[in-house]
């Protein structure tokens, strides 16, 4: 599990003796909501590699479903989010298209957990991010981002429909919402750190 620690420099400016940073990677379908995520909750001006779509991408992006989208990631989004004092996350956006996946290996270096967005209205986009972070044992939630007039599906039924591995949450958000997002957040952090200390015992035992 990867962090970074910060020494106060003693002036009394309210900065935590020791900070813990941690890494999360929010991935899934192209389209689903993961650049507005990291921008809702970001606490900084997030970056963004944003790039219109072309009419060359036109034949090889599948956009039925978000017709209106304009844009697309072609390398990461990048926020930051304060959880509570001590602890902050750094939230990195990885692109949807497979084009692009050559990227993953990179962004997942080093990080605690990932939340992985899906739209019921293609929950198949969201098949390559599951079973990338299955494969590599990284913890992971699979948050639904409720769009308007998109039918409604109960937890249980997306973690039946995507084949989750018994206890891997699902939680239903919307990605606009920065108190949304935020819970989600909240919820990887911690299904991750009882992953991470359930390896951690195992390996031990």
């Amino acid at each position: 599990m990867a962090y970074e620690r910060s020494e106060s420099t003693g002036t009394g400016d309210g900065v935590d003796a020791t900070a813990l940073a941690l890494k999360i990677l929010v991935a899934g379908g192209f389209g689903v909501g993961k650049t507005t995520l990291v921008g809702a909750v970001s606490e900084i001006r997030p970056l963004r590699t944003e790039e219109r779509l072309s009419r060359a991408g036109e034949t090889v992006d599948d956009t039925d479903g978000v017709a209106r989208k304009t844009t697309t990631t072609v390398a990461m989004d990048f926020g930051r989010i304060t959880i509570r004092s001590g602890l902050s996350l750094y939230l990195f956006g990885t692109p949807g298209q497979d084009r692009f996946w050559f990227l993953w290996d990179e962004l997942s270096q080093g990080a605690l957990g990932a939340v992985v967005l899906a739209d019921t209205r293609r929950l198949e986009d969201c098949f390559p991010a599951v079973d990338y972070f299955e494969h590599r044992k990284i913890p992971f939630l699979v948050a639904v981002n409720c769009f308007a007039g998109a039918r409604n599906y109960g937890a249980h039924e997306v973690s039946r429909a995507l084949d989750l591995d018994r206890g891997t949450p699902v939680v239903l958000c919307d990605a606009r919402d920065r108190d949304s997002g935020k819970e989600v957040l909240i919820r990887l952090v911690e299904y991750a750190g009882r992953m991470h200390t359930a390896r951690l015992l195992d390996s031990v035992g």
